[in-house]
This record gives C-alpha cells, structure tokens and sequence, in this order.
C-alpha cells in the first residue's frame, strides 16, 4: 500500500470522526489496510485501537463508500459490530460461506433477530450486531462513508482473524512514496 493512499486514509477518517464529533484518545494506534490485495478503494478499512485489554478490546472504524472488508471470522473473539454514523450493511454466515445453511440467529440491539445466510442485515446509526466466534462476516457502508464501533474480548489480528480468500494479509506491505502522516501500528 502506498503511503499517500494511507496518508489520504489518515486525513480522510479524522475529517470524519470530527464531523460526527468523535473526539479520539491522545496518540491513538491507527490501523489502515488494503488487506494485502492492492485495491483500497474496494477492499479497505482505517481502524483506530482505542483499548486494547487483556480481557477486551475497543476500535473505532472509518470506511468510504464502495470499501468492504473482506469475509472472515474468528476463532476466539466475540464482538458487537456498531454502526456510529451513516449506514452499514454486513453478511452473516454460521458456517463457511458456500455451504448450504438455515438460517440463524444472532442479537441484534440485544434482540435475537433471523437471519438468512449471505442476505443483507443493515445497520442503521446506533444499531449494533453482536458475533459469536465462528460467525462469518464481511460489512460495508451503505451509500456513504461509515463510522463504525467494535467492542470485544481480546483481540489478537495475527492468530485470530481467518479470511475466506487465502490470498487475504491482514496487513499489507507499505511503499514510502511520501512522508508519513501517521505510523502505524505495526510500524
């Protein structure tokens, strides 16, 4: 990833955190990916690690319209998806997608709510989904940028997340193209 597309990231998330009024923690860690398949446009997510706790974890997400992140689960992490600002869209899966599944249940503001495997569940600001571990997901914004919330227990991006597409690295390689706005946490 190019450091101008993550510099362009960095300043694009903190114009809308302070449009929405989000105040973010002195020196926060920022994340943002490409998830290793050189499209940022398609398949991007900035990410700030507001907590990150032995016993559990809190990020606040910026995603345009147009990015997705990409399908995958976790062996360990429960975590409630919260749509801050703007609109969300995610798919749910119990198992593996492709597999033939019924549909399931899963809290939606604290209320089981059905869902059909693959179809859309949209999020409105406020609304929040919680994932059980194994529970397949990809979300996206809905006609427009996305603030985005994640509470969970421990996070840990190396061992934890599993990605659909094998092809998928969690954090990309990063091509010094101008100064750095922002290091990252991996950095």
């Amino acid at each position: 990833m190019k450091r101008s597309a993550i510099n362009r990231a960095y300043s694009d998330a903190v114009a809308c955190f302070a449009a929405h009024h989000w105040a973010l923690p002195p020196h926060p860690l920022w994340d943002i990916t490409d998830f290793g398949l050189g499209d940022f446009e398609r398949f991007g997510l900035t990410l700030v690690n507001l907590a990150a706790e032995p016993e559990y974890c809190e990020k606040l997400m910026y995603a345009r319209d147009g990015q997705t992140t990409p399908c995958h689960s976790h062996i360990k992490k429960k975590e409630d998806i919260i749509c801050r600002a703007g609109t969300l869209m995610l798919r749910l899966w119990e198992g593996p997608p492709g597999v033939a599944l019924d549909p399931f249940c899963v809290p939606v503001d604290g209320r089981p709510h059905k869902v059909r495997p693959g179809d859309p569940l949209v999020l409105s600001a406020g609304s929040r989904v919680t994932l059980a571990p194994g529970v397949w997901h990809l979300f996206a914004p809905q006609g427009g940028e996305c603030i985005i919330g994640e509470v969970s227990t421990a996070n840990d991006d190396v061992n934890d997340n599993v990605f659909l597409d094998p092809a998928i690295g969690r954090f990309p390689g990063i091509e010094e193209d101008e100064p750095a706005a922002v290091r990252l946490l991996r950095e």
